[in-house]
């Protein structure tokens, strides 16, 4: 039987769509293999969202071509987030580069026929990495075209996926004992089916009867509205805990990066989420060093940080990539500034996450584990805190109450009540 091996690189789409890929194969009747070297074909589903995503692709390029010195029939296909332009430089090193909308062509271009194929993507049930938590779509693609980004090039325009579809997934894999649903798109708030809106898809979702969490990324502040707010403070399942990327705490920056909302606009919406939901968690996702950011800018930021008080914060020094409109601006901030940039950040983050983390000590909060390390296992509470207790027995896929006995910035420790 002939084995498939996949490379995932990125967000959680990515991973949502290697899960179909794995799927498709499997369907084709392909096993999979943790082992490149026993591979007859190798998918890639790729990241183009820094240029140094894009610049591993490049590296495993030759690494394909030193497989196939001993392995003359492997295949290699990559697909993903890829821009146009890319795609004529990988079809170089890869026998096949597919939109990730083609995905079902798989078995057809591997030679295999009479392989029962949906008609949309996200139509494939995927094969879920787990049995305790998994990866939703709900939408694809974006159309915000924040300037520094390739998204709206690499996946187009927004689709919404028909809310009877989703609501019909999430019911099964609540029933099939999963404990923990991601609902994914590039934006989750401008969801949109008929008449249902994403806080109207919440609504629905939450009432599957069932033990389980919901939560959701991505989402975009200017999208992000009262209803939604209302939603997650309302309902049950849906975990206090929100992603929301403010990129920049100056207003002439983020009007570069073509954000559509203003920082007192943003402030505002945190101060609704904090009075509706007394226990959230918030993170969010910072670019220093964006073209033309003055020191002044960038004390804005620094002063949002202090203020909003981030439990987690996602920081990328800026990086032109190639295809979108900040490329085309002169990235004039040298790397010194944006390493330095980035460790102010990185130290009030520090403060403000181990000040939140304080607050559980003693109490005890819901966990479901998720990762295995020697004699430790890791999981997430509601508020997304990743906690770690020391155990001989598998916990694995287990929600269970643990009570919290010491806080670090960024991980609790805790023992199992």
């Amino acid at each position: 039987m002939k084995k498939y091996h996949v490379i995932v690189f990125g967000c959680q789409m990515n991973i949502s769509d290697a899960e179909r890929v794995a799927s498709v194969l499997e369907s084709a009747k392909y096993t999979k293999t943790d082992d490149i070297t026993k591979a007859d074909v190798i998918i890639v589903t790729m990241c183009s969202i820094r240029q140094s995503a894009v610049d591993r692709i490049h590296g495993l390029v030759e690494k394909f071509r030193k497989l196939k010195t001993t392995n003359h029939k492997l295949q290699t296909i990559l697909t993903g987030c890829v821009l146009k332009k890319d795609k004529k430089i990988f079809i170089e090193g890869f026998d096949i580069v597919l939109d990730i909308k083609d995905i079902k062509r798989i078995p057809e271009i591997l030679g295999i026929k009479k392989v029962k194929n949906a008609e949309n993507y996200l139509d494939v049930a995927p094969k879920y990495e787990n049995q305790f938590s998994a990866n939703v779509p709900i939408m694809t693609g974006c159309n915000n075209f924040c300037a520094y980004c390739v998204v709206p090039y690499t996946r187009e325009r927004e689709i919404s996926r028909p809310a009877k579809e989703t609501i019909s997934e999430v019911r099964n894999l609540i029933r099939n004992g999963y404990k923990e649903i991601w609902l994914l798109g590039q934006n989750v708030n401008s969801y949109k089916d008929c008449s249902t809106n994403f806080s109207k898809l919440l609504k629905k979702i939450n009432d599957i009867p069932g033990e389980f969490w919901v939560r959701f990324t991505s989402s975009h502040p200017k999208d992000f509205d009262d209803d939604v707010i209302n939603a997650m403070a309302e309902h049950g399942h849906i975990t206090p805990y929100l992603n929301l990327p403010v990129q920049s705490g100056d207003d002439k920056v983020l009007k570069s990066m073509n954000r559509h909302y203003t920082v007192a606009e943003y402030k505002n919406k945190i101060k609704k989420l904090r009075e509706k939901i007394p226990d959230i968690a918030i993170s969010t996702d910072i670019i220093v060093g964006f073209p033309d950011e003055t020191k002044k800018q960038f004390l804005n930021t620094a002063k949002l940080f202090r203020e909003v008080k981030y439990d987690m914060a996602y920081i990328n020094k800026y990086s032109a990539r190639a295809g979108t409109a900040a490329a085309k601006l002169k990235d004039n901030v040298s790397l010194t500034e944006k390493k330095n940039r980035e460790k102010i950040l990185t130290d009030i983050l520090k403060e403000t996450a181990l000040e939140h983390n304080k607050k559980f000590i003693g109490k005890e909060t819901l966990v479901l584990f998720n990762e295995h390390r020697k004699d430790s296992y890791f999981g997430k509470n509601e508020q997304y805190k990743t906690i770690k207790v020391v155990s001989q027995e598998n916990l694995l896929g287990k929600m269970l109450k643990v009570k919290i006995i010491e806080a670090r910035p960024f991980i609790l420790h805790g023992k199992i009540v």
